[in-house]
């Protein structure tokens, strides 16, 4: 069977008020639940709430920014969720974005691959009960040993998006998470990470047959996102560096309008799972079958259909 995610929080929903629902999800067919840390919820205390509420689920962050924690404090949080949760908590770290590490959390954006693969390192060690004494490229540290190390350390995985990063993922972590991508975009991440590496990747999926509004909640994510460095350069690698130029070159000029208009619509839909929800779930099927392993849906909303009637909707055999 194929791992099936979702994401929490639910846009719209509190984890208190979405606690019925989140405990639902094993019977309807998720196995695994993932949280995310942007400017919303932390990523961690929203998996400590579901470890009680379904046990049955593997849990995730999907992303920790590997910057905005000091390594052991990263660790000791790893810690704690894979302590209530033995054997199925994984924990996701990646370099995230200069916004979200300079503009949000007052830090330095500085080396990403070099601190990525550095505080990947000291997990490892630290997660396992080791004492850790190690001057690293990117930080040092002198004598952390957690106080209680998880009986079962946690498996990490590294959000990744370009070569270098897919293949040190591929080397030394346990999986590769990645984001914004088609089904077919599938298939070159996974030539770059071998056939035995465990890909994850997090789906925007719209359950509406509204094309046009769908397209327009879309433009504003993908342009969130596509413009940020990291993202404008996959997608150079992926392809779609001409198709998305006018994007970039009016978000440049400061023209935020135009920027959106810019987006092809081939690209939205491309990258947004949308349709009614039979259709959602044959193109969720379609990253499986070339080669994604654990989809993670990020149900967005765009009329006013409930939240639990999209997590059911979408559940494998639509529940």
């Amino acid at each position: 069977m194929n791992r099936w995610g979702i994401t929490i929080p639910f846009i719209g929903r509190t984890m208190i008020e979405a606690k019925g629902l989140i405990a639902d999800l094993p019977s309807l067919g998720y196995t695994d639940v993932w949280s995310a840390e942007v400017s919303g919820g932390d990523g961690f205390t929203p998996l400590a709430l579901t470890a009680d509420w379904a046990p049955e689920a593997r849990l995730g962050t999907a992303i920790i920014p590997v910057y905005t924690r000091g390594p052991g404090l990263l660790a000791m949080s790893a810690a704690a969720i894979a302590d209530i949760a033995p054997g199925r908590f994984v924990l996701g770290i990646g370099s995230s974005s200069p916004a979200i590490v300079e503009r949000w959390n007052a830090g330095e954006f500085a080396k990403p691959y070099a601190r990525t693969r550095d505080t990947l390192r000291f997990l490892r060690a630290a997660l396992a009960g080791e004492k850790v004494t190690e001057a690293y490229e990117t930080f040092e540290v002198k004598g952390f040993r957690l106080e209680r190390a998880p009986a079962i350390p946690p498996k990490i995985v590294l959000a990744a998006l370009r070569p270098g990063m897919l293949r040190l993922a591929a080397r030394e972590a346990d999986g590769v998470i990645t984001n914004w991508l088609s089904p077919d975009d599938v298939r070159k991440v996974r030539a770059e990470i071998g056939p035995d590496v465990e890909l994850i990747a997090r789906l925007f999926v719209c359950v509406s047959e509204d094309v046009e509004k769908v397209r327009e909640r879309a433009r504003w994510m993908l342009a969130s996102y596509l413009t940020v460095p990291v993202y404008a350069a996959f997608h150079d690698w992926l392809g779609r560096g001409e198709a998305l130029r006018p994007m970039h070159e009016a978000w440049t000029a400061g023209d935020r309008k135009a920027a959106l208009k810019a987006i092809p619509d081939e690209v939205v839909d491309a990258l947004v799972v949308h349709g009614d929800a039979a259709t959602c779930r044959a193109k969720i099927e379609q990253y499986v079958a070339n080669g994604l392993d654990t989809p993670v849906l990020a149900p967005v909303p765009v009329d006013d259909t409930p939240i639990d009637e999209v997590v059911r909707a979408l559940a494998p055999g639509g529940s």
